[in-house]
Formats: C-alpha cells, sequence, structure tokens
C-alpha cells in the first residue's frame, strides 16, 4: 500500500510526510521460492492424488493418520467445548454476515425484458454447485471467516460447501473455527491445511467432485495456491497482508486513530497502516499515540514491525488532496473520521470496505459483527476490484427469446455485417432465416 509516484508529482506541494515506510512496500506474495514450491506440490499432487496430500499433511501438518473429515457429530457438537459468552458472539456474528448477505441477495432479481417486439432477453441468477472454503487457523484463528466464505455462499444459494481448516497442534480443529463453519451451513469439514487442502478441494480428492470455486484467506502459500488453481477453479480474490488508512482531522481522538491503526497492524509483521490528515498536528498526535500503545500492547512483537516498517502519516493541504491521496492508495479497509464524514464518503472511490465515524472500527467487520465482508481486495486491488459478497457466488446468465415477427430486422443487420466480416457461416444463419420467414 504506497502511493503512486505518478499521483505525488501532480500533487507537488499540497501534501507532506510525518512518517514514510522503511521498508518501500510490503513483501510481494509472488516469491520465487513460494512460487516453486507450491508449483511442485499441485504438479505432485495432480499426478499421485490423495496419496501425496495425506503425505503433506504428516510432512507440514504432523497429521499421523486417522480420518481427517469431521463428522457430523464432530461438527455439531463443536459449540459444546467453547466459552459461552464466546459461542454467543460467534451465534451473533453468524447471524448478522447472513442477514447482510440475504438482503444482498435478495436485490439480485432475474429479470426479463422486451427490447422490441419480439426480442425478449433476461438474465437468471443461478449460483454455482460447489465451493470450497479455506478457514484459516494458525498464528490467529480467524473465527468469523467461515461467515464470510460458507455463509455467503450458502445465502447465496449453493448447494455445497466443503471447508478445509489446519490442524491445531493437538491435531484436532478449532472448535471456534469448526462452531463458525457449522453455524454458516457448511456440509463437510476437512482438518487439512495449506496447498494440499486447496489442491484436494480442487481436484476433487475428498471423496466429492471438484469444486468450482475456491474462497478464504490464507498465507502466501495459500494464496499462490489460488493463483495457480485459478482457471482450474474460480477464485475469490488475491490477497495479500491486510491493510488499514485512517482518514482524520482534528476532530478525531489521536487515541482511536492509533488504536484503529494498530488494530490491523497486529495481523502481521507485513500489514501496512496508512494515516491521511488534514492536521499537522493531529498526525504527531497519533505517532505519539501509537508509540505508546506498542508499549503495552500485548503482540508489541507483531504489531510493532508492522507499524515501523510499513506505516505511514501523511498532511494533505485540504480534502480534495486527502481523497486524492487516499484512492490512491485504495486500502483495504478505510476509516473517515471527521467532521465532513458524508462529504468524503461521496467522494471517495476506492476501498474495499468504508467505516464512517468515530463509533465504526474495522475490528467489528473483521469479527462479523458488523455484517459486512471481510474477505477484500488488497494491494491497489480496490481500485478495480470488490471484496466476496453473494455476487461473486451467483453467475448472471443471459438469455435471449426471438419470435419469427422479429427476424427480418435481426438477421439483415447480422449478414450485413457477417458479410463485411468475411464471416460465411455467421452470414448463413441469418440468410437461412430469413429465407424461411419469407416463405
Amino acid at each position: 500500500m504506497r502511493f503512486t509516484p505518478a499521483l505525488l508529482d501532480r500533487l507537488d506541494g499540497s501534501f507532506s510526510h510525518l512518517k514514510t515506510p522503511l521498508i518501500d512496500a510490503p513483501a510481494a506474495q509472488r516469491d520465487p521460492a513460494v512460487i516453486e514450491t507450491v508449483s511442485k506440490m499441485l504438479s505432485d499432487i495432480g499426478r499421485r492424488g490423495m496419496d501425496a496430500v495425506l503425505d503433506y499433511a504428516r510432512r507440514l501438518d504432523h497429521y499421523e493418520g486417522g480420518d481427517i473429515e469431521l463428522t457430523a457429530t464432530q461438527i455439531a457438537s463443536s459449540g459444546e467445548r467453547l466459552a459461552p459468552e464466546l459461542r454467543a458472539a460467534i451465534e451473533l456474528g453468524s447471524e448478522r454476515t447472513k442477514a447482510f448477505a440475504g438482503e444482498q441477495r435478495d436485490r439480485l432479481r432475474d429479470f426479463e425484458t422486451e427490447l422490441v417486439p419480439g426480442l425478449a432477453t433476461g438474465v437468471r441468477y443461478v449460483p454455482v454447485s460447489r465451493v470450497g472454503a479455506y478457514l484459516p487457523a494458525g498464528r490467529f484463528p480467524l473465527t468469523a471467516s467461515a461467515f464470510m466464505t460458507v455463509g455467503v455462499a450458502k445465502a447465496a444459494g449453493v448447494p455445497t460447501v466443503i471447508a478445509c481448516t489446519p490442524p491445531q497442534p493437538d491435531g484436532g480443529a478449532n472448535d471456534a473455527v469448526v462452531y463458525a463453519a457449522h453455524l454458516s451451513g457448511v456440509d463437510r469439514v476437512f482438518v487439512l491445511g495449506g496447498v494440499q487442502a486447496l489442491a484436494a478441494m480442487a481436484y476433487g480428492l475428498l471423496g466429492d467432485l471438484p469444486v468450482d470455486m475456491l474462497v478464504g484467506a490464507g498465507n502466501a502459500f495459500v494464496a499462490e495456491a489460488k493463483r495457480q488453481l485459478f482457471g482450474t477453479v474460480a477464485i475469490d480474490l488475491l490477497a495479500g497482508p491486510s491493510e488499514v488508512a485512517v482518514l482524520s482531522d482534528d476532530s478525531a481522538d489521536p487515541e482511536i486513530v492509533a488504536a484503529d491503526l494498530l488494530g490491523q497492524a497486529e495481523h502481521g509483521p507485513n500489514s501496512p497502516a496508512a494515516l491521511v490528515t488534514t492536521s499537522r498536528e493531529h498526525g504527531r498526535a497519533v505517532i505519539a499515540a501509537v508509540e505508546r500503545q506498542l508499549a503495552t500492547l500485548a503482540t508489541e512483537s507483531i504489531a510493532g514491525p508492522a507499524w515501523r516498517d510499513y506505516g505511514t502519516v501523511t498532511v494533505a493541504a485540504d480534502r480534495e488532496t486527502a481523497v486524492a491521496l487516499m484512492d490512491d492508495l485504495a486500502p483495504e479497509h478505510l476509516e473517515v473520521i471527521t467532521t465532513d464524514d458524508d462529504w468524503y464518503h461521496a467522494h471517495l472511490r476506492n476501498y474495499g470496505s468504508i467505516f464512517l465515524g468515530p463509533w465504526s472500527t474495522v475490528a467489528y467487520s473483521d469479527k462479523g459483527m458488523a455484517g459486512t465482508n471481510h474477505v477484500l481486495p488488497t494491494a491497489g486491488g480496490a481500485k478495480h476490484s470488490a471484496g466476496l459478497s453473494v455476487s461473486r457466488f451467483v453467475k448472471p446468465l443471459t438469455y435471449q427469446r426471438i419470435s419469427r415477427a422479429a427476424t427480418p430486422a435481426l438477421a439483415e443487420a447480422v449478414q450485413t455485417i457477417s458479410d463485411s466480416e468475411g464471416m460465411a457461416a455467421h452470414s448463413a444463419t441469418a440468410t437461412m432465416r430469413l429465407a424461411t420467414y419469407a416463405e
């Protein structure tokens, strides 16, 4: 997450930096060593099938034999092993994510329209048949990921959703992750991690047909596996390190802004956090607040390097410059805490999801409580793509129904264009119908 030199040249004199990153940009997920490793693994699994999957599970996940699939009873009972307050929070997140996804799905309506007499065209929204969800459970088990992947796919009407989640040190699945998947409507759950999990779902090695689509976040190896499997299956998006940006002015509480920057920097030591502000004093106050909070933060060993190496603070001369800078960053998560929140909301264009006002924070979406999806584009992807939603799981299938009466106008125009292109067979499909019409 960085500014493009061309924009900075254009804005020269209307901004200044209070903090710049020590490292130019987060390490690319396209590490040559990762690419080679994933390529070899996928080739091996493609050749040897489930034998290779289990070999990698033994080597990488410490799999020691037994069934990698959880039974229906194990899935359904996962919540019984959770603290009551955690169980209640997971249930709330699942409910809200389903509700928001349901509202989105209700607005994707089939339609048919008659463009001209005799020419009826339309769209049917048809869900994909099978989805494979990867539910990460490494350094931090991301409990809400099942809401955003399994639950939203089910809200879209996907008949079959299977999930893979890496084993914990005891060899079993994380109960909170499994319970979230259960509430989300998952059909099958496998205790399987990494590249081998994605390959097993994509190649149909888990006792089911191959999935049509792979979704869910993961480390660099998971991201690269999705990249290389794209085409064999669809994917949601290619996500890099989690990002946050805050656009604030001197009305914002520096302590709140600092906390929200660190809240996403905590995801990993290469997670960028950026502040764009119209107040130099506010920017300096936020930097000081970040340092104070890091001193007592339990995850300082993660958030600290992320802020030191990739954190930025930029002062914009006015709100128009602030918008230009933020749209150039196109952050995954964008918080706006100003006296002009509505103006900024109307003018900002590039972000994965936006959080408006001092009472909003990214963590509310991260944990599923806001209902919106946290699978979002990173590394500037928000300039051209949106996050995961029910619309990604349905195919808008178009159709046309043409009457005999509408044929002459259509066929004559198609004949003219086809003849000009030299496409005789195309022309014949039209002229044959004209001849039939004339008869």
